[in-house]
């Protein structure tokens, strides 16, 4: 039996407090016992709903001797490399929400603490376990284009961050797992709209590989979206992160030049791309296009996420997600925001920044 605990019950966490009871009442292996809530009313709703101790602190929870083996971390970024590190040093494995930390020194602190103690750690890095990146991994041949868009409309969440810890470094961590390679060049603009920090981004990521990456993410939209598409030889794949679903069109030798230039560019968008498949199928033999949707099984991806955690937890194998890459995935967001700042000093945009401020 698993004994976790949750450490913060805002809005990750009541989540990650709601799969672990999910799991508990379905007969597996784990027990939720305790939450960590250092605002007395949320702490006190807690503890009504879940029928379990909540602490002000970690250390007041690992004082009661709960007997843990492990804890998601789901507090504040300011405050991960604290609170995990706390548990770490106690002996408790820790998943702990995206970005592993708010510094790349905490991040490399973390993952020396957690080898020297050997423990489990997994950064929360929701958007690998989405079935369609679930689905897609394994048949991947080289990826050397990419197009991320992650759009949301404005809330005050998570504005202790900016929009690249806050929302883009999903797309970042996929991005650096599929291209597998270092990155060689960065440039990168933002702008913050509705809040002291950067709220809208476009970034290209250039790797040494050849491989390059388009990003936009904005936490100001009027629309929500979460896709990823990239081109690969005689491929292009589009994943739909909010559908959980694929879309893969295929290039055979009768295509005609001029698309097979364009796709393998990145020239012609998804819909154009469908459109030309389609009429391929409806033709027979024609413009050597040709339109699949993979199986994807079905999943939520924090119910996976945290399965995949505690399976880890149970076998001490590395989690899917290791801590190395939680770490490589910020470096490269705050890469970003230096490329980001040395952008605002050319163009002048300190007005930007001041009228947010």
């Amino acid at each position: 039996m698993i004994r976790v605990a949750v450490a913060g019950s805002g809005a990750f966490g009541s989540n990650h407090l709601r799969v672990y009871r999910e799991l508990e009442s379905e007969g597996h292996p784990v027990a939720l016992v305790a939450a960590v809530e250092p605002g007395s009313a949320r702490a006190k709703e807690t503890a009504e709903k879940y029928s379990i101790p909540v602490f002000a602190g970690v250390d007041e929870l690992l004082r009661a001797d709960m007997k843990l083996s492990a804890a998601s971390v789901a507090v504040p970024t300011v405050h991960h490399h604290a609170v995990a590190s706390e548990l770490l040093e106690a002996g408790v494995d820790v998943l702990v929400e995206k970005p592993i930390s708010a510094t790349l020194a905490e991040a490399d602190a973390l993952v020396a603490l957690a080898e020297r103690k050997q423990r489990i750690l997994q950064p929360g890095h929701l958007e690998r376990f989405n079935p369609a990146v679930l689905a897609v991994q394994p048949k991947l041949r080289r990826p050397m284009f990419f197009e991320a868009h992650r759009l949301s409309v404005f809330t005050p969440r998570s504005l202790d961050v900016d929009v690249v810890l806050d929302l883009m470094i999903h797309d970042l961590d996929i991005v650096l797992t599929f291209a597998h390679s270092p990155v060689r060049e960065v440039r990168a603009v933002g702008l913050p709209i509705l809040s002291p920090k950067v709220d809208i981004a476009n970034v290209r990521v250039e790797f040494e590989s050849g491989c390059v990456a388009n990003f936009t993410a904005s936490r100001v939209s009027t629309e929500r979206v979460r896709k990823l598409r990239f081109f690969e030889p005689r491929q292009y794949v589009s994943i739909d992160y909010a559908r959980r679903d694929l879309l893969v069109i295929r290039v055979d030798g009768s295509v005609p030049p001029e698309i097979a230039a364009a796709l393998q560019s990145g020239a012609i968008d998804p819909a154009t791309l469908a459109q030309l498949a389609a009429a391929g199928a409806a033709k027979g033999p024609g413009p050597g296009l040709s339109i699949a949707k993979p199986q994807v099984t079905p999943g939520e991806p924090l119910r996976l996420e945290i399965e995949s955690f505690l399976e880890s937890v149970r076998t001490r194998r590395a989690p899917r997600v290791t801590a190395q890459q939680g770490r490589n995935a910020l470096a490269l967001a705050l890469e970003i925001q230096s490329s980001m700042a040395a952008h605002a000093v050319r163009a002048g945009l300190q007005d930007f920044f001041e009228l947010a401020g």
